[in-house]
């Protein structure tokens, strides 16, 4: 369904433009199941920064009145909000994972209610098509995923930690923030005591009839957790590398290098003449990291090939050698790419809250141990944006035409 490159999504984004405005609007929570038209379907693309958040809305903005298109730029802004909020509530994050942890080891995901659910043998029959569909595509219409998430924390009784986990292995937008958050919203813990209840006849009528699934839970108890902590306020931009043979390391969360160069631009002068842009390039992904049960092979094979894209579009027109992927044992290769490239400071774009982040957090430690410094840049976009999710999204809806003014948009 998704050929992981940039130009495979500037097509997917030049066929959906001329339908994200009214029409896009009427027909969004309809899922008709695999080969849908009525959505952008733009999402993987958006999660891992092969279409940026701006280039998008640019496109819509082009052709529709911004009164026309709300509803998808609200539907852009919703990622930008979810990642806003957990960079500013860490905690939120670190408990899902050590929860995810205490799950795995202590065998819930050999129990059989979680095996059927996961394997489309639950007896509802718009569960076990839901769950082929995501095994099989890496893919759910977002309506699908809150009725998903409904049933099986209030229907199925099973732990929100597995379902968000279950996704995120499998979705090929999946993202900490978004599949997080989102669960949590289901659950009642991210609107603390405000659940979503999925229903038969809700799912009935907007999936056509196709599904009219019986015995769903009626009633939805929002589940509690302890109090979080108090609300971290957001690191400012880290500033531009010093260096004089820098040397780029891509990564999954962002695969666009020509725009994020382009907000950020390296080339410059020093008291011994001019600095270049990135002498060195690489990137790295490991899908796997996002669980303790890994990701898909799916998910494995499109963030891999998304990553080479990036990395190939990174360098110079007539590139050296093939695009270099790091391997999993990162910190030594990392070493041993920067000698080999005698590299004195490595760059990175910026990566939210999530695995990822640990990764290059646990990485900064042993880079700096050997004399190189390591610079992640931010775009403009989170920058302006982020401030303004601190609270719930209605606030933050109501900010939006003033941040795409910021934008230039």
């Amino acid at each position: 369904m998704f050929t992981p490159t940039r130009l495979a999504a500037l097509e997917a984004l030049t066929d959906f433009v001329p339908r994200a405005g009214s029409q896009y609007a009427r027909a969004r929570n309809v899922d008709m199941g695999p080969g849908r038209d009525n959505v952008s379907s733009l999402s993987p693309y958006i999660r891992h920064r092969l279409l940026t958040e701006r280039e998008v809305v640019a496109a819509v903005l082009e052709q529709h009145r911004l009164s026309s298109c709300e509803k998808f730029v609200q539907e852009v802004m919703w990622r930008t909000y979810w990642k806003g909020w957990l960079e500013q509530n860490p905690e939120v994050w670190m408990r899902y994972r050590r929860d995810v942890d205490e799950l795995v080891q202590s065998g819930e995901t050999e129990s059989a209610a979680y095996r059927d659910a996961v394997t489309g043998h639950s007896g509802i029959d718009a569960m076990d098509a839901w769950a082929l569909e995501l095994v099989g595509t890496g893919y759910l219409h977002n309506h699908t995923r809150m009725w998903f998430a409904s049933i099986w924390i209030f229907t199925l009784g099973l732990p929100w930690q597995l379902g968000a986990d279950f996704f995120y292995r499998h979705l090929l937008d999946g993202d900490a923030a978004s599949n997080t958050l989102s669960w949590r919203w289901v659950a009642g813990l991210q609107t603390v005591g405000k659940t979503y209840l999925a229903s038969q006849s809700n799912i009935s009528r907007y999936t056509d009839g196709r599904f009219s699934p019986e015995g769903l839970a009626t009633t939805a108890r929002a589940l509690v957790e302890d109090p979080l902590p108090a609300r971290s306020a957001l690191a400012p931009p880290e500033a531009s590398p010093s260096g004089r043979r820098r040397g780029l390391i891509l990564h999954e969360e962002d695969l666009d290098w020509p725009s994020l160069l382009a907000e950020h631009p390296l080339a410059g002068t020093s008291g011994q003449g001019p600095v270049p842009v990135p002498v060195a390039f690489a990137g790295f992904a490991r899908a796997d990291d996002r669980s303790p049960l890994g990701a898909s092979e799916v998910v494995r094979e499109f963030t891999r090939s998304a990553l080479v894209d990036g990395v190939g579009r990174a360098q110079p027109p007539v590139p050296r050698e093939q695009p270099r992927v790091l391997a999993d044992t990162f910190a030594s290769t990392v070493l041993e790419w920067a000698a080999s490239e005698k590299v004195d400071s490595i760059v990175m774009p910026f990566a939210p809250v999530g695995p990822v982040r640990e990764r290059i957090d646990s990485l900064r430690a042993v880079v700096a141990s050997e004399g190189l410094m390591l610079t992640m840049l931010q775009r403009r976009w989170d920058t302006l944006a982020w401030p303004h999710a601190s609270r719930g999204f209605f606030p933050f809806r109501e900010q939006i035409p003033k941040l795409l003014a910021q934008q230039g948009l």
